[in-house]
């Protein structure tokens, strides 16, 4: 593995802010750390890097060790690229000898020609000579990618690189950078609190909750088989409901049974929570099961409805546009999950 952790461990304090993570990332690959703010996230990056020591566990990277307690290789001896949240270019130079900075061991025309192989990379060719004041936030993210990339790091860090730009930006450059990192065969690791920048971006990702590793997995991984609630209140958007298993893995709902997905088997009478995605929730007028309107989200192609079920609970329902249903109006609805993820009732 390219990178990998052993039950990594930070604390500040009485405070554990990671808490025995540990994680794989193959070459070339590209991983995200997701979590909401205060998880634990940005402190494991830090460790990676090389600004944070560990107090339990290691932390390797191409088979060399960078860290464990008592031991840590400075963060200039780790051969790792950083892509800071607010870029941390030098104002008073160029683009082009930003780029240029990380790379003092080659001699000038080197320096200056990997430098303008970078930028011309991330599609900034004819920008070097221009000033940071001069570039957009989108602009001065790509000047920093390439400066991060150019002395062609065993690994690449972003903190929360998107999170100063506007959403029709982030969506796109999100896009790019994952382009210009796979095109290069780069491994990376990106830490953000926005599951659509990871799925945009990452192979693989792991979330994060109070200092520990929930689930490190594939994006559609954790989406549909989220290993903890946790996981699957944080990823999309869906609802429980309650449930109550009638034998195996079948649930009795509200909305009829379901087979839910899951290691092991229930006895009979669990009462469990069942997770419904908004895909999940079909509209159809043929059928007799109804449900009413109570919030509706216009998106353009769908609506999102948010739909109250007879008890009272629930649930939301991606539908066409062309299906223009009011508040308090009642629609029929079927269910059609294709993975049915249930958790016991605490």
């Amino acid at each position: 593995m390219w990178l990998e952790l052993q039950d990594v461990a930070r604390s500040f304090g009485s405070h554990r802010a990671v808490d025995g993570l540990s994680l794989q990332l193959a070459r070339g690959s590209i991983g995200c750390l997701l979590g909401p703010s205060g998880c634990g996230k940005t402190t494991a990056l830090r460790c990676i890097a090389g600004f944070e020591p560990v107090d339990r566990g290691s932390i390797r990277a191409h088979d060399r060790l960078l860290a464990q307690p008592g031991l840590a290789l400075s963060p200039s001896e780790r051969q790792i690229g950083m892509v800071f949240q607010d870029y941390a270019l030098f104002p008073h130079v160029t683009a082009l000898e930003n780029v240029a900075f990380g790379l003092h061991r080659l001699p000038g025309p080197s320096r200056k020609r990997r430098a303008e192989e970078m930028l011309a990379t991330v599609g900034l060719g004819d920008s070097g000579a221009k000033y940071p004041h001069q570039l957009s936030g989108g602009q001065q993210q790509r000047v920093a990618l390439a400066r991060a990339l150019a002395p062609e790091p065993e690994l690449v860090l972003l903190d929360e690189p998107f999170s100063s730009l506007d959403i029709e930006l982030r969506e796109r450059l999100s896009a790019e950078v994952r382009a210009v990192l796979k095109s290069l065969n780069t491994t990376a690791l990106l830490v953000t609190h926005d599951q659509q920048e990871a799925f945009a971006v990452a192979d693989v990702v792991g979330v994060m909750n109070q200092g520990r590793l929930e689930q490190w997995d594939a994006p559609y991984e954790l989406y549909h088989r989220p290993a903890s609630r946790f996981v699957a209140d944080f990823i999309g958007q869906g609802v429980f409901i309650a449930g109550e298993i009638v034998g195996g893995n079948s649930v009795q709902t509200e909305v009829g049974v379901m087979h839910a997905n899951g290691s092991g088997t229930w006895e009979r009478g669990t009462a469990v929570d069942l997770l419904l995605r908004p895909d999940d929730v079909i509209h159809d007028d043929e059928s007799t099961f109804k449900a009413e309107v109570c919030q509706r989200a216009f998106r353009g192609a769908e609506f999102l409805y948010t739909l109250k079920l007879p008890s009272g609970a629930r649930l939301l329902s991606l539908v066409p546009s062309h299906h223009n249903h009011a508040v308090g109006e009642k629609i029929g609805i079927r269910i059609e999950p294709d993975h049915v993820v249930a958790f016991e009732k605490k």
